[in-house]
């Protein structure tokens, strides 16, 4: 399973998506089924069974990942992070809500890939946004368990994109005494 798929990539945008994967339908697949079977087999009236199933369903929901989506667009300057799940939209009637994070690019100092601990499933990676005020973001809201170097081959596209690869000798270069007046550059 990829980490993040990039739909747009141009000089001045950047688009990566993410969508559940299989192991999240196959989750939903199976709770569901549990609640199908149970109503099915059960000697219970129907409200029961329908208990059964909507209990099923709504466990079921609650587990399948989240959609996201990430813009980095160098004309506006900003970086948007959008999320939403299946579950609020059901509990908000469909209603358009969704997570959203919005950051100036400017203030991207360092695109790293970190490694987090999954239940039961071992470890997985996730790309960490770290800002010039010391506060970190995840690019994703959870963590995918595929090799370290597909999450690192989308942190490198990011980097690439931002430039931050080149930014380090910049910053020596502001520091360093002009050579013909003295001033500082």
């Amino acid at each position: 399973m990829a980490y993040m798929i990039v739909e747009e990539k141009t000089n001045s945008a950047l688009r990566l998506t993410r969508s559940p994967g299989i192991r999240s339908w196959s989750v939903l697949v199976g709770i569901g089924s549990v609640g199908l079977a149970a109503a099915y087999y059960s000697t219970d009236s129907w409200a029961w069974k329908l208990f059964y199933v909507a209990g099923c369903f709504f466990v079921a929901i609650q587990n399948l990942e989240d959609w996201e989506e990430v813009m980095f667009d160098k004309v506006k300057g900003t970086v948007i992070l959008k999320n939403f799940n299946l579950y609020t939209r059901i509990l908000t009637m469909w209603s358009s809500s969704q997570e959203q994070v919005v950051a100036q690019l400017h203030h991207i100092r360092d695109v790293s890939v970190e490694e987090e601990r999954i239940r039961y499933l071992g470890k997985g990676y996730v790309i960490v946004l770290r800002f010039a005020t010391g506060f970190s973001h995840p690019l994703t809201q959870s963590a995918v368990l595929s090799n370290q170097s597909d999450v690192g081959a989308i942190a490198e596209i990011i980097i690439t994109f931002l430039n931050l690869n080149k930014s380090a000798p910049d910053e020596k270069q502001e520091l360093s005494p002009d050579s013909s007046d003295g001033n500082w550059q």
